[in-house]
C-alpha cells in the first residue's frame, strides 16, 4: 500500500489570497436563499417611496425637485441597509464556526473580506432597482441622466456600508447584530439628511452631520440633480468611513480566528 505524504509547507497560496468566481457564486446563492433578509431590504424601502409620495406636491417645478431629492435619499437609504444586512450576515457564520473552518485553508482575510463587500453591493444594486422603480410608478420625474447617474452614485455609497456590516457583524454577535444595527442605520439616515435636509435639522446636529457616514455619499448621489459645486470632502469622508470599517472587519476576522 503507498502511502502518500502532504508537506504543508508546500503549500501554495491561491492567486488572489482565494478570491475566485466560484466562491463569489455561492456566496451570492447563499444570500438569495435567505428570503427574509431579501424581502426586508428591498420592500421596507419600497414603503418608504409610497409613504412620502402621499405627501408631496408634483407638478411644480419645488415639489419635483424635492420629491426627486428625496427619492434619491430613500435610494442611499435602500443600498444603505441592504449593502449593511448583507455584510452582517457573517455575524451568523460566526456562530456557526464557519469563519473559523475558512482560516485552515489557503483564504486570505483580505480577499473574504473582498468577497463579502461585493455580495452585499449586489444586494444593494438590488435595492436601488427597487426604489428608483418605485419612484417612477408614483410619478417622480427626473432627466435620464440623472436617473442613471444618480442611481450608480447611490449604488456606490453601498461600499461603505457593506463594510460597516461586516465590522458590526464581527463585532457584534449574531443574537444581537441587527437589533442593534436597525437604530444605528436610523440615526445615521436622518443624521446625515436623507430625508430630511440638513439645513432644517438643529445647529447642533448641522455641525455633526458632515462627519456622518451618510452625509457625504448622499450629497455625491443628489449632486446630478442638484449641480451646484461639488466638494471633495465629500469622497474624502466615503472613502475614510469605509477604510475605517474594512480594516476593523479584517481585524476582527482574524482576531476571531486566530485560535484555529
Amino acid at each position: 500500500m503507498n502511502v502518500v505524504r502532504i508537506d504543508l509547507q508546500d503549500r501554495r497560496v491561491p492567486a488572489l489570497g482565494g478570491f475566485n468566481l466560484t466562491f463569489l457564486y455561492l456566496e451570492a446563492r447563499r444570500l438569495v436563499r435567505n428570503r427574509r433578509t431579501v424581502i426586508f431590504t428591498l420592500v421596507l424601502p419600497v414603503i418608504l417611496v409610497f409613504l412620502f409620495s402621499a405627501n408631496r406636491r408634483l407638478g411644480e417645478p419645488a415639489g419635483e425637485r424635492i420629491a426627486a431629492a428625496t427619492l434619491i435619499g430613500i435610494a442611499v437609504y435602500g443600498a444603505m441597509i441592504a449593502a449593511t444586512a448583507g455584510g452582517a450576515m457573517v455575524s451568523i457564520e460566526r456562530a456557526l464556526g464557519w469563519s473559523r473552518q475558512l482560516r485552515v485553508t489557503p483564504l486570505r482575510p483580505p480577499a473574504y473580506i473582498a468577497i463579502k463587500l461585493l455580495i452585499a453591493m449586489l444586494l444593494g444594486l438590488a435595492s436601488v432597482g427597487a426604489v428608483f422603480a418605485a419612484g417612477a410608478y408614483t410619478g417622480v420625474r427626473m432627466a435620464p441622466e440623472t436617473w442613471i447617474l444618480s442611481g450608480l452614485l447611490a449604488w456606490a455609497s453601498s461600499f461603505v456600508f457593506a463594510s460597516f456590516g461586516l465590522f458590526m457583524g464581527y463585532l457584534l454577535p449574531s443574537e444581537n447584530v441587527m437589533q442593534i444595527i436597525g437604530p444605528v442605520l436610523a440615526v445615521f439616515a436622518f443624521g446625515g439628511g436623507l430625508f430630511i435636509p440638513v439645513s432644517l435639522l438643529p445647529s447642533t446636529l448641522q455641525d455633526i452631520a458632515p462627519y456622518s457616514p451618510t452625509y457625504g455619499v448622499a450629497q455625491i448621489a443628489r449632486f446630478p440633480l442638484l449641480g451646484g459645486t461639488f466638494d471633495a470632502t465629500w469622497v474624502l469622508g466615503a472613502v475614510i468611513w469605509t477604510l475605517a470599517f474594512a480594516g476593523g472587519a479584517s481585524l476582527l476576522f482574524r482576531r476571531d480566528t486566530r485560535r484555529t
